[in-house]
């Protein structure tokens, strides 16, 4: 799969996903800083990345205002614990292998998938 790292992610995460064989860019690593989230999006879903992100801003685009995109994976955990993230996210991915193309909140026991527009 390929994915985009949102700035309020981890960096970390991208070693982590490239080791189980995904396509992975950041926006903190391999873009210009400072993009407006609007921007990411459309750059994620230009590239056919899912996002991943802790920013709830990206809920307002997606869910309320309908923009489009290549899959949303937010992190909505207690605890920013990169390890609580890696398995997190690993247990997402194996459930779900290949098909993140919703809209997706995780928490620490779930996975919700929203509904855009």
């Amino acid at each position: 799969m390929k994915f985009l790292l949102d700035e309020s992610v981890d960096v970390r995460l991208v070693a982590f996903l490239k080791e189980r064989g995904h396509d992975v860019k950041a926006i903190a690593r391999d873009y210009p800083s400072a993009l407006e989230d609007r921007h990411v999006l459309r750059l994620a879903l230009g590239e056919r990345r899912a996002l991943i992100t802790n920013d709830l801003d990206f809920g307002e685009l997606v869910v309320r205002e309908g923009l489009g995109h290549s899959g949303v994976i937010l992190f909505r955990l207690q605890s920013t614990s990169l390890a609580l993230q890696q398995a997190r996210l690993d247990a997402l991915l194996r459930r779900h292998e290949g098909r993140i193309t919703d809209f997706l909140v995780v928490t620490e026991s779930r996975v919700r998938r929203r509904s855009s527009g």
